[in-house]
Parts: structure tokens; C-alpha cells; sequence
């Protein structure tokens, strides 16, 4: 019978209350995005990931999800605009969460539109939950007691190191002051998410343009002698 092919959507439980949503993460961060990636998993939900605003597109026009959490600095523009077409777009997501390291990042994100915002470093999963539950339509959200987890996620640091030889990359073709600006802003948004000292002090050494020291330190995080 066909009514045996229809997949059965999973529903949310008191240990995963995101069961049956899927998330699209939009997050330049490899580091920051699998932070997102392991959060949605241990709430129930599936994940698609894009590191841009192209590729983000690119994945609307195929697919809906439930959940949208958009960067507000990304590589080929700002997540702002995202955002803004995201909530004017028929039909409309039904949640658009803003995510970003910085501090004026939740009112810049709700201005554009966004139901709610996540602020870096995600890792906390009660937090996420509640975040992403809260900025559902009161119609769509579970009933019923459930708990609030209070573990953390912790990505590989292996993960890390494709953002630093990232990070080495668009220092290399770095030509004008906006590459600079856009590269201290994903260090910026990776120092929280690792909560790593030495790339804050590279964020302030690029706003300072001391890059000969953010080369040095990035050689040197990543193992490459100097020549």
C-alpha cells in the first residue's frame, strides 16, 4: 500500500525536542558550524550545513527548513541580508535565529528580522534548546514537561585547524581593508568558539596592522616554519 512508503516524521521527546525539525546552519566557521552541528544532533534534529550565502541559497531553492541560524558576517556578504529575505519570503521559515561574536550582533539580527539570536560561543545545549523552542509559533512548539540539559559540546580540535589553515589562506590573498576587516571577524567569531587567547590577540594585531605578527602566529599554529 502506499501508505506503508510515507516516512514517519519523528516526533519531539523530553530528551530531544527538536525531533523531526531539520536546521540549516549558515556558519563560515568549520569549528563554530560543527559546534551547531553536534547541538542540533543530541536534539534530535538533522542538519544541513552551507558556508555562505551562495551555497545557503542554493540549498533554499531545493529545500525548507524549520530552522535557519545565519552568521551575520559570512565571506560573500553580510547575513543580514539573509535574514531580511528569509522573513519576507512566502512562505516564511518558521524560525531565523542570528548568530554572532559580536556585541551589537542580536539587535543588528532582529532588526533585519530574525526570531531570535544565539550569541558565540554555542555550546551549551539547554541554552540552544531554548533558544531555538522560544522563537517557534506558540502552535508549533512541543507540549509536555521535558528536560533542560546542562552538558556542553565540544568539537575536535582537529576541526580548528582547517579554520586556522583557512584563516592562512585569506591572509595570503588578503588585498584591501575590508579582506582584513572580513578576516578579523572570522578569527574574532573562532577565538570565542574555541575560547582561544592567541587568535584574539591575531584579531587585535590585524586591527592594528601588525600582520606580520598574525602570519607568524598562524604559521606557527598550524606547525609551519618560517622561511
Amino acid at each position: 500500500m502506499l501508505d506503508d512508503l510515507v516516512p514517519v516524521q519523528p516526533k519531539p521527546t523530553a530528551a530531544k525536542p527538536l525531533s523531526g525539525m531539520t536546521v540549516l546552519v549558515v556558519e563560515d566557521s568549520r569549528f563554530a558550524s560543527e559546534a551547531l552541528r553536534l547541538l542540533c544532533v543530541h536534539s534530535g534534529a538533522r542538519v544541513r550545513r552551507a558556508d555562505c550565502l551562495t551555497s545557503a541559497r542554493r540549498h533554499l531553492k531545493v529545500y525548507r527548513p524549520s530552522v535557519v541560524i545565519v552568521d551575520l558576517g559570512l565571506p560573500d556578504g553580510s547575513g543580514e541580508d539573509l535574514i531580511r529575505e528569509l522573513d519576507t519570503a512566502m512562505p516564511r521559515v518558521p524560525v531565523i535565529l542570528g548568530l554572532s561574536g559580536e556585541p551589537d550582533g542580536e539587535d543588528t539580527a532582529r532588526a533585519a528580522g530574525a526570531d531570535g539570536f544565539l550569541a558565540k560561543p554555542v555550546e551549551g545545549l539547554g541554552a540552544f534548546q531554548i533558544a531555538v523552542l522560544n522563537a517557534l509559533p506558540e502552535a508549533d512548539r512541543p507540549t509536555g514537561l521535558r528536560m533542560v540539559p546542562s552538558g556542553e559540546v565540544h568539537p575536535d580540535h582537529a576541526v580548528l585547524d582547517e579554520d586556522i589553515l583557512n584563516a592562512c589562506d585569506l591572509l595570503a590573498a588578503a588585498r584591501s581593508r575590508e579582506d582584513y576587516d572580513y578576516l578579523a571577524h572570522f578569527l574574532h567569531g573562532l577565538a570565542l568558539s574555541a575560547h582561544d587567547g592567541e587568535l584574539t590577540a591575531a584579531v587585535e594585531a590585524i586591527r592594528e596592522d601588525r600582520i606580520d605578527e598574525v602570519e607568524a602566529l598562524l604559521r606557527k599554529r598550524l606547525g609551519v616554519a618560517e622561511g
